[in-house]
């Protein structure tokens, strides 16, 4: 169970990845809000016929409605917020840094565990420390500047370790797939009133943007984060956390096959020093010894 929900999360990781692609190219001709927007309806709707045919199967075999809307509402907020921010974010930076920051939330899961009273130990310390060293080679310039598209993706990161601790919350109460539709047709919503407000949104935009919307609507969105819900359940949050960061990873490689995006030596370190951080939070505690065992 525990190996193909690995396995759910690192395609997942996958997805997320190269989608920094789409959604770098998908705002020629959008803006950041009517992007998002358009790819979470476009995620919700591709959903509807896998509930259709889940319920047909399994009538019976439905989720709390209260804790389904609740964690619906929940999930589509803070993915509004993430998202909108990271897809603001992205324009004045790489695709490859973009995944890197994002990634944060690596560390950050363990540390919002604090207030869970989730025991964290020197390891996650460490790692929190090794990580801020990265972010600093990877986001403060040589002129101690720091971009403002990596303080809107860092902010984005933030908000993504909520948004993976509400998934774990909720996830093993209801049905994955049914919340992971409810939170992009949220997400969505919440999008068109500063897409109505901040931008000028056209049909012939949309026609041009139709492959990255549809890439990053039903891959990214419809597949990805349902696949993040399954995935998580009966996972510790942080190691879930952990496969999931590799996107940084993908977004890296895809950004300079696609892009043909490059990283300084200085932005190479900070991604060296902040995949270290990753790896030394999430390695396993000392196995107790047979004495420890109880009989």
């Amino acid at each position: 169970m525990k190996t193909k929900n690995a396995l759910l999360l690192l395609l997942t990781a996958f997805i997320w990845g190269t989608a920094f692609v789409a959604q770098s190219v998908g705002m020629d001709h959008l803006g950041p809000f009517a992007f998002n927007g358009i790819r979470s309806m476009i995620g919700g709707i591709a959903l509807l016929p896998c509930i259709w045919v889940i319920r047909r199967a399994a009538p019976d075999a439905g989720s709390d409605r209260k804790q389904l809307f609740t964690g619906g509402i929940c999930c589509g907020t803070l993915l509004f917020a993430a998202t909108s921010l990271q897809q603001i974010g992205i324009q004045y930076t790489t695709a490859g840094k973009a995944g890197f920051i994002t990634a944060f939330y690596i560390v950050m899961v363990p540390v919002f565990g604090i207030f869970l009273k989730k025991k964290t130990g020197w390891k996650v310390w460490t790692a929190v420390v090794i990580a801020l060293a990265g972010l600093y080679f990877l986001c403060i310039t040589e002129e101690f500047r720091v971009g403002e598209g990596d303080w809107l993706i860092f902010l984005c990161a933030l908000i993504f370790s909520v948004h993976i601790l509400v998934v774990d919350h909720f996830a093993p109460k209801v049905n994955g797939i049914q919340m992971s539709c409810i939170q992009f047709f949220v997400a969505g919503l919440l999008s068109v009133v500063p897409m109505l407000a901040f931008e000028d949104t056209t049909f012939s935009g949309i026609a041009m943007e139709w492959a990255p919307l549809l890439y990053a609507g039903v891959l990214s969105c419809g597949v990805a984060y349902t696949l993040q819900i399954v995935g998580q359940k009966g996972m510790n949050p942080a190691i879930a956390s952990l496969i999931m960061s590799l996107e940084s990873s993908f977004s890296v490689l895809a950004g300079w096959v696609v892009l043909g995006e490059n990283l300084s030596v200085r932005e190479a370190a900070g991604c060296l020093l902040m995949f270290a951080a990753i790896i030394l939070a999430q390695l396993p505690d000392k196995k107790p010894s047979a004495a420890d065992v109880p009989s």
